[in-house]
């Protein structure tokens, strides 16, 4: 099915207007197929959510989830390549070749009120809360979602939406309001603090006030996060062209410090700044990008912090404190096995790039992660504002042929020991 929508929605149960769009024929033709196939077996079912209000905002989605009154095994039963994920909330992944839709079931909320809704969950012996499959009808699915803005839905199929909360309204007025009091939906969910920082940067929305009074008030709950949401939440706020506006506003909020090991005496220290910019850069270029990287970068100031003596650093404690680092990292946010040996060695190439006689360049150009530790050493050159010359050095000598390479060294050789190989670090990082 290729779809255009030339009439982006009808009103309907909605007192405003939506906002014109030029990205609906950017739907995805197979979530209009899954509606489509849905609606014909008598269900109902809406794309709803981040792919709506980007499409009203004027920005391509990525992605398009769909909600439906159809239950998981209803939904299987209609789609054979399919599967059930989740168990505290069930959902069906729906493929077609490398596409995935997400389809979810229109939940009931959970009324602090409601005692029957508190009965119907499944719990441990803890009290924790480990199936919450409660189904409900369209208006309660609307009522639990976050945000006004993510709480539109959509059918392709008839050109029409439902909007119980005005958000098409607050799309066009660029503001960020929650569904309910934020001080008790921020109970339920901490996380909504980092979303709402997020979606304002994203879109260039602002935040409602009582929002930002909810995250300054409840902003402390973060710390009860899981560090493996927390991570998820790390790569969706850094490493998609936004982050470092995104760390003015967690700073501004009081809340970073939930989702790194800053320096505890130089919050404001340069490297933050550059690293996020240099990310922020990389995306917009559409060059690869890792949370390695950035966590490698980012949690230098403290690994400096723990060596540093009389502007220099102790080399056994450097080694001695990379694990310590990392760890503290790992308590707030989940660092994948597979980045740690990553950023480790990103962090010991800073060792061997200051050295820069005999055959060590050689062996340091070698290294399988010199890239990502060269344009680390210039995101740290440009934080210090050193003028040294070190960046442009290996910069000159990964482009020159063998020959030219040795003269290079034999040019580095004819200076004194302390600026070839011996003093390492800038002057400002060490201070």
């Amino acid at each position: 099915i290729n779809l255009i929508i030339k009439k982006p929605f009808k009103k309907t149960k909605s007192s405003s207007s939506p906002v014109n769009s030029k990205d609906w024929e950017s739907i995805s033709p197979f979530a209009v197929e899954i509606i489509n196939k849905l609606q014909d077996h008598n269900y109902e079912a809406y794309l709803v959510g981040g792919c709506v209000r980007d499409l009203l905002a004027n920005i391509k989605p990525k992605d398009f989830d769909i909600a439906t009154n159809a239950e998981p095994k209803e939904i299987r039963k209609i789609f054979k390549a399919s599967r059930i994920i989740g168990k505290r909330f069930q959902l069906v992944h729906i493929y077609k070749g490398k596409q995935i839709i997400e389809v979810a079931t229109f939940r009931a909320g959970l009324n602090k009120n409601s005692t029957t809704i508190e009965n119907d969950l499944i719990k441990d012996d803890a009290g924790k809360i480990i199936r919450d499959n409660i189904w409900g009808n369209i208006e309660d699915d609307c009522n639990r979602r976050d945000f006004t803005i993510n709480a539109i839905y959509f059918c392709p199929i008839s050109n029409t939406f439902k909007d119980f909360h005005d958000g098409a309204q607050h799309v066009k007025e660029k503001k960020i309001i929650s569904i309910g009091d934020p001080l008790y939906r921020f109970e339920e969910d901490p996380v909504r603090s980092l979303r709402a920082i997020r979606f304002a940067t994203k879109l260039n929305f602002k935040i409602d006030s009582k929002i930002k009074e909810a995250i300054y008030e409840k902003g402390d709950l973060l710390g009860n996060i899981s560090n493996a949401r927390l991570f998820d939440e790390f790569c969706k706020i850094f490493l998609n062209g936004h982050g470092y506006e995104n760390y003015k506003k967690l700073q501004s909020f009081g809340i970073a410090k939930y989702l790194l090991n800053l320096e505890k005496n130089y919050s404001g220290n340069k490297v933050y700044g550059e690293s996020l910019k240099n990310t922020d850069k990389r995306y917009r270029d559409g060059k690869s990008i890792t949370p390695g990287f950035l966590l490698a970068a980012i949690l230098w100031p403290k690994l400096i912090e723990r060596c540093s003596f009389d502007n220099g650093i102790n080399i056994r404690k450097f080694f001695r404190s990379m694990d310590g680092v990392l760890r503290n990292q790992q308590k707030l946010t989940a660092v994948p096995r597979k980045f740690s040996s990553y950023i480790k060695d990103i962090w010991v190439l800073q060792l061997k790039l200051h050295s820069r006689i005999g055959s060590q360049p050689y062996k340091t150009l070698r290294h399988p992660r010199f890239r990502a530790a060269y344009d680390f050493l210039l995101v740290r050159e440009r934080a210090a504002n050193d003028k040294n010359g070190l960046g442009k050095w290996w910069t000159d000598f990964q482009k020159n042929d063998d020959s030219l390479r040795g003269s290079i060294i034999a040019q580095m050789k004819e200076k004194n020991d302390e600026e070839s190989s011996k003093k390492f670090g800038f002057y400002n990082e060490l201070r």
